[in-house]
C-alpha cells in the first residue's frame, strides 16, 4: 500500500459521526439512525452526564469479573481443598501478566478506534479493527499452544510446590486453551467502549460470569452424564463461557449490523496493517507494563508486610481484600475518560478534552472518596467478615486502613489524568512516573524507615506513593507535551486554530 494510503486519514463530512462510520457514503435517514445507536457520540452534549453514564457500566463490569473469580476460588477451595486453591492462584498469577499484555493492547486498539470516530474516519477504524482481530488471534494462538505444551515447565520455574504441581499444570493447561477466546472477547468489549458504547459490554459480561460460576461446581464435581473433571473442571468452566460469550457478542453485532464489524466487502481490512499494528504494540505495552508495575509493586510490599507475622499479613490481606472494590470507581473513570477523550482528540476538540479531565477528576474524588467513607464507617464488621469475629486482627487493620485508604482517592484522581494523556498516544511517560512512584518511592521508603518505624512505614508509604504519583502527572498534563503526540506514526491531526487543552 503507498505511504498515502496507509497514513490514518482525517476527512470531514456533513454525516454525524456515527451514522458515516454505520453506513459509508450514504446519507439517508435510516443510516443516522443506525449509526447514532451503533456509537453513542462523546464529542458533544453535556460532559459529566455523559461521563457517569459511560463509567457506570464499566464499574459494573469490574465488579462482575471480581465476584466471578472470587465464587470461582469459593468454588475451588470448597470441592477440592487448599491444594486446589493455591494451584489456581499460582496458574492466576501468570494469566494474570498474559491478560495485562493483551489488555494494554487492547487499550492502544480502544484509542485508536475513538480517535477514527471522532475523527469521523472510516477507513481508520475499520483497519484498526481488522488488524487487531487477525493479530490477536495469532497472537492468542502461538502463546496458547507453546503454553499448552509447556505449562509444567513454566511451574517448576515458579517453584511451584510438587503436591500442588498437578494441579495447576492441570489447571493451566485448560487456561491456555481458553486464551484466544479470552483475548478476543477483550478486544472486542474494548473496541465497543472506544466506539462509546459501554452497556453492551456490561450485559454480555453479566452473561459470561453467570455462565462460568454456574458451570463451575457441574465441571469440578460432576453431574449426570458429565464427569467429575476436578480443578480441570474450573478451567474448563471458563474457557466455555469465555467462548460462548465471545460468539454471543459477535453474533449480536452482526445481526445489529454494527458499524465495527467486518462484512463480507470488507475482508481487505483482515490483514496486518503495520502502521496499525506498530501503534498497538509500541503503544500497547507500555500500557500493559503498567500494569506489571503495579501488580509487581504490591508483591514487594507483602514480601514487607511477611515480617511482621501471620496477624498482620491477615489484616494486610483483609484491607487489600477491600481496597479492591475501594480503587474500581477510579479505574472506570479513567478508563471512560481515555475513551471520550480519544474521541475528542479525534475530533480536535481540544477545550473537551480538559473539561473531561477535571470532571474526570471530580468523579474520582467524589466516588472514590465515597467508597473509602463506606468502609471506614463499617469498618470493624467488614474486616470481621475475613478475620473472623472481633479479634487483635481487625484492630490492626482498622489502622491500616484508616492510614492508607485516603491515599487512593490520590492514585484515582493520577489515575484519571493519565488515562487522558495516554488517549493522545503518550503512552510513555505516565509508565515512568508510575515506576518512580512505586519503585523509587514507595518502596524504598517502606524497606528503609520500617528499620526504625516498623510497620508504620509500609502503611505511610501509601499516601507518600500515591502523592509522588499524582503531583508527578499533574506536572506532566499541565507543562509536558502530551498533545503533541500520535498513536500512529504517520497521522496528522493538527489542532484547530485557538484550540488548547483547559488546564
Amino acid at each position: 500500500m503507498p505511504r498515502a494510503q496507509a497514513q490514518i486519514r482525517i476527512k470531514p463530512t456533513a454525516l454525524p459521526a456515527a451514522a458515516a462510520l454505520a453506513m459509508p457514503g450514504q446519507a439517508g435517514a435510516a443510516a443516522a439512525r443506525v449509526g447514532r445507536r451503533a456509537a453513542p457520540e462523546l464529542v458533544k452534549g453535556p460532559i459529566a452526564r455523559t461521563l457517569i453514564l459511560f463509567s457506570l457500566p464499566i464499574l459494573g463490569s469490574s465488579i462482575l469479573q471480581s465476584l466471578n473469580a472470587s465464587i470461582n476460588a469459593i468454588w475451588i477451595g470448597q470441592m477440592i481443598g487448599p491444594s486446589g486453591l493455591s494451584a489456581g492462584s499460582i496458574a492466576n498469577s501468570m494469566l494474570f501478566f498474559l491478560i495485562s499484555v493483551g489488555f494494554g493492547m487492547g487499550m492502544a486498539a480502544t484509542i485508536l478506534i475513538a480517535q477514527g470516530l471522532g475523527a469521523r474516519d472510516t477507513v481508520a477504524v475499520k483497519r484498526t479493527v481488522g488488524t487487531s482481530f487477525v493479530f490477536f488471534t495469532l497472537l492468542s494462538l502461538g502463546i496458547g499452544a507453546l503454553g499448552f505444551l509447556g505449562a509444567p515447565f513454566l511451574l517448576r520455574m515458579l517453584r511451584t510446590p510438587p503436591d500442588v504441581l498437578p494441579l495447576a499444570s492441570a489447571y493451566l493447561r485448560v487456561i491456555f486453551l481458553a486464551l484466544p477466546s479470552i483475548y478476543l472477547y477483550t478486544f472486542v468489549m474494548q473496541a465497543l467502549r472506544g466506539a462509546g458504547d459501554a452497556r453492551t459490554p456490561f450485559v454480555f459480561l453479566l452473561f459470561s460470569a453467570a455462565l462460568d460460576v454456574g458451570l463451575n461446581p457441574v465441571f469440578i464435581g460432576g453431574l449426570g452424564p458429565i464427569p467429575a473433571l476436578g480443578i480441570a473442571g474450573s478451567a474448563l468452566a471458563t474457557l466455555l463461557s469465555q467462548w460462548i460469550g465471545l460468539i454471543a457478542l459477535v453474533g449480536w453485532l452482526y445481526h445489529k449490523k454494527h458499524f465495527l464489524r467486518i462484512t463480507s466487502g470488507e475482508l481487505r481490512y483482515l490483514r496486518l496493517d503495520m502502521d496499525i499494528l506498530r501503534a498497538l504494540v509500541r503503544k500497547g505495552l507500555p500500557m500493559g507494563v503498567q500494569m506489571i508495575v503495579m501488580s509487581s509493586s504490591m508483591l514487594g510490599m507483602i514480601s514487607l508486610v511477611n515480617h511482621y507475622g501471620s496477624m498482620t499479613v491477615a489484616a494486610y490481606g483483609a484491607c487489600f481484600q477491600l481496597w479492591n472494590y475501594i480503587q474500581m470507581p477510579a479505574m472506570a473513570v479513567g478508563m471512560a475518560c481515555s475513551a471520550m477523550a480519544a474521541q475528542n482528540v479525534g475530533a480536535r476538540s481540544w477545550d473537551r478534552v480538559g473539561r473531561i479531565a477535571w470532571i474526570g477528576v471530580l468523579y474520582n474524588i467524589l466516588l472514590t472518596g465515597s467508597m473509602v467513607l463506606l468502609v471506614t464507617l463499617i469498618d470493624r464488621h467488614a474486616f470481621s467478615l475475613f478475620l473472623g469475629g472481633d479479634g487483635p486482627g481487625v484492630d490492626i487493620a482498622r489502622h491500616i486502613h484508616f492510614i492508607a485508604s485516603w491515599s487512593f482517592i490520590l492514585f484515582g484522581a493520577g489515575f484519571v489524568l493519565s488515562s487522558v494523556v495516554r488517549a493522545t498516544g503518550a503512552v510513555m511517560p505516565p509508565l515512568i512516573i508510575m515506576f518512580i512512584a512505586m519503585w523509587m518511592v514507595r518502596l524504598p521508603f517502606a524497606a528503609l524507615m520500617s528499620r526504625v518505624w516498623g510497620a508504620e512505614a509500609i502503611w505511610w508509604s501509601f499516601p507518600l506513593g500515591s502523592g509522588v504519583s499524582t503531583l508527578l502527572l499533574y506536572a506532566y498534563y499541565r507543562f509536558g507535551g502530551w498533545k503533541q503526540a500520535k498513536m500512529v506514526e504517520h497521522a496528522s491531526m493538527p489542532p484547530k486554530t485557538g484550540d488548547s487543552v483547559a488546564c
